[in-house]
């Protein structure tokens, strides 16, 4: 069988928007109230963060348990690790995610400065300066089979369609404008000449664009 790449749950404005362009420590994703791209997930009963009981089930809940089936390998951009840029000034520092990174498998970081490859729990992280080709290729090898999740942002899974390297996308789209920012499409009807697409709304208000190859 073979190891797809695969872009999962990723979240985008109604304008096509998935980030801010002023990333900060204090503001991940570059705008006020990230919340409102993510609050169809944050609702779910598999939300990975929840601490209280309840929950949603159905279609959101879904593609929330879906995130890691069958992952072996993730690939993103630095902007996901983290707000730096340009050479490294503290490798103390290791990423947003804390002790317990939520990936549990290597993950392959963008870089066009490396710095070595260290664990955190059950997740490695591996810092990169090739094509996404060869990268897609590491990261083949180390997911010992399974498919490999292609994680963002929004600048890295424009470099992964521009090289014809993605097999499925799932993009939420949610029902807010943002104006400004980087901007993953301006219709996702630009896509259709390489992919089949269905489009699923959700009773959240989010609609689930789902791609996968022609």
């Amino acid at each position: 069988m073979d190891q797809l790449l695969r872009v999962m749950n990723f979240n985008v404005s109604s304008d096509g928007i998935g980030a801010g362009e002023h990333q900060s420590l204090e503001r991940p994703f570059g705008y006020d109230h990230p919340e409102m791209l993510f609050a169809w997930a944050g609702a779910t009963a598999s939300w990975p963060m929840r601490t209280d009981p309840g929950g949603s089930r159905g279609l959101d809940d879904y593609f929330t348990r879906d995130f890691a089936r069958n992952i072996g390998a993730e690939i993103m951009g630095r902007n996901k690790f983290g707000p730096q840029r340009g050479p490294w000034q503290d490798h103390e520092w290791r990423g947003w995610w804390g002790e317990e990174p939520p990936f549990r498998t290597p993950v392959f970081v963008l870089t066009h400065h490396k710095r070595p490859s260290f664990t955190l729990s059950d997740t490695t992280f591996h810092f990169v300066d090739d094509d996404p080709a060869t990268v897609l290729e590491r990261s083949r090898e180390a997911a010992q089979g399974k498919d490999v999740r292609l994680g963002g942002g929004v600048t890295t899974i424009r470099q992964f369609l521009d090289a014809d390297l993605v097999d499925t996308m799932h993009v939420a789209v949610s029902p807010i404008r943002l104006g400004s920012g980087l901007r993953l499409w301006e219709s996702p009807d630009e896509l259709l000449d390489r992919f089949h697409l269905e489009v699923v709304p959700s009773p959240s208000g989010v609609t689930h664009h789902l791609f996968w190859r022609r």
